[in-house]
C-alpha cells in the first residue's frame, strides 16, 4: 500500500501567508500537486496546522505534534500517520510534479528505505519515497537535535536517483520548482502560461513548508 502524504504545516515565513492555499493559475498550490497525483496512492494525507482551512479537499488531515518545529517533525508526522508501508513525500509548494518521475521512484522503493532524487547535485527529499520504518531513524535524529530530512540519510539504506535518470521524465528538473517567495509565485504563473520555462530551472534549498 502506497501513502501520498503532502506537507502543508510549514510556517511559510518567507511568503507571508499560508502557501498551501496561494493560487496559482486560479488553483490553489496544494490542489496542484493532488490533481498530478490522483490515483497514484491507495492512502492521502495531508499534514498541517490549520486543518479547517483544507477540510474542503475531502482527504485525511494529520497535525504536527509540535507545530512549526520544522520539516523534520513534519515528516515523523506523515510516516506515523500512513497506513501503507511505502510514503511518498511531497511539500505543498511544488506545483509542477512530473507524474511519470514520481512513478519511477515509486517503482524503486523496494530498492531501500529511501529513494531520492538529486538534481544540479542537490538532494530533494521533499520529493522522495520513504519506508514507514524510516521512522526509527527520524526520532533518532530529532533526539540528536537535528532539524533537516537529509540528516536521517545516514541513519538509513537509501537510493539516489540521479540527474540523467531523472532527465529521462522531466528534463528541466520543474518537479523541483518550489514556491517560497512572492517572486517564486510570479514566475510559475509565467511557467503554467508558457511564457516561461528555461531549461535546467535553478534550485532553492526546500526548507520552508
Amino acid at each position: 500500500m502506497i501513502t501520498l502524504a503532502v506537507q502543508a504545516g510549514g510556517r511559510s515565513s518567507r511568503m507571508g501567508r499560508d502557501k498551501a492555499l496561494l493560487p496559482l493559475g486560479g488553483i490553489p498550490l496544494i490542489e496542484h500537486v493532488l490533481r498530478r497525483t490522483a490515483g497514484l496512492a491507495e492512502e492521502v494525507l495531508i499534514t498541517t496546522n490549520h486543518p479547517a482551512d483544507l477540510v474542503y479537499l475531502g482527504v485525511r488531515l494529520v497535525a504536527d505534534r509540535e507545530p512549526g518545529a520544522g520539516a523534520l517533525p513534519g515528516l515523523l508526522t506523515a510516516l506515523e500517520a500512513a497506513h501503507g508501508e511505502t510514503v511518498l513525500l511531497l511539500a505543498c509548494d511544488l506545483p509542477f510534479v512530473c507524474r511519470p518521475l514520481l512513478e519511477h521512484l515509486l517503482s524503486r522503493a523496494p530498492e531501500a528505505q529511501v529513494v531520492v532524487p538529486q538534481w544540479n547535485d542537490s538532494l530533494e527529499p521533499l520529493h522522495a519515497v520513504y519506508s514507514r520504518s524510516c521512522a526509527t531513524a527520524v526520532r533518532a535524529a530529532i533526539r540528536a537535535g537535528q532539524q533537516r530530512v537529509i540528516d536521517i540519510l545516514p541513519r538509513v539504506t537509501q537510493r539516489v536517483v540521479d540527474g540523467a535518470a531523472i532527465a529521462q521524465f522531466d528534463p528541466n528538473g520543474r518537479s523541483f520548482f518550489n514556491i517560497n517567495t512572492p517572486q517564486d509565485l510570479a514566475r510559475a504563473e509565467r511557467v503554467l502560461a508558457g511564457e516561461a520555462d528555461p531549461p535546467h530551472l535553478p534550485l532553492k534549498a526546500q526548507t520552508d513548508i
